[in-house]
């Protein structure tokens, strides 16, 4: 027997489009237990096979029996404080030497491993390789390298000639039949 709020809250729990589909599933076969009809009934109409367990878990719960249990699995493994410093670390410092932090290099120093540390990112929409803002390169040659880039452009050496090679990955090559690279 339901009570009156107990079939308010089911009917409720059945129609509304926001309950999960287990749980509207579940408060269906209630309902359908409570005017009468036995498991093998309710089961066919309502196309499930689980009538038995969710009536015996409601007789000894009420509400409460219809709700997700906790499932097995190994218990998690990173605290709270792993997942603020893997956070805190890729927003607010870069590695020696480095520009942004790498899956690897963060999983060493936090001590968890490198696929936690996606796990991690893609949680909260990180992408540390990706910069919105100008970095400068921690080569410690780039000083002496951009001196002879500008110095071949300014003073180039008699009789010689410069070739600039760079890559531009948004050029394709001609189309058949000629045309010029597309873009």
């Amino acid at each position: 027997m339901l009570s009156e709020a107990e079939r308010l809250t089911l009917e409720s729990w059945a129609k509304r489009r926001s309950t999960t589909q287990g749980l509207a599933v579940r408060a269906r076969i209630v309902l359908a237990c409570a005017n009468g009809w036995n498991n093998t009934v309710v089961a066919a109409r309502l196309g499930v096979g689980t009538v038995r367990r969710w009536r015996t878990r409601f007789l000894a719960r009420r509400l409460d029996g219809l709700a997700d249990e906790p499932r097995p699995g190994v218990p998690r493994t990173i605290t709270d404080a792993q997942v603020e410093e893997v956070v805190t670390r890729t927003l607010e410092q870069t590695p020696q030497g480095g520009t942004h932090w790498s899956k690897r290099e963060l999983a060493k120093v936090v001590g968890i491993s490198p696929a936690s540390v996606l796990r991690i990112w893609n949680a909260f929409g990180l992408q540390p390789w990706r910069t919105e803002t100008f970095k400068i390169s921690p080569d410690p040659f780039l000083i002496d390298k951009i001196r002879d880039a500008v110095g071949l452009y300014l003073a180039p050496p008699a009789n010689a000639v410069v070739f600039a090679m760079d890559e531009k990955p948004q050029l394709l090559p001609a189309p058949a039949g000629g045309g010029g690279p597309r873009r």
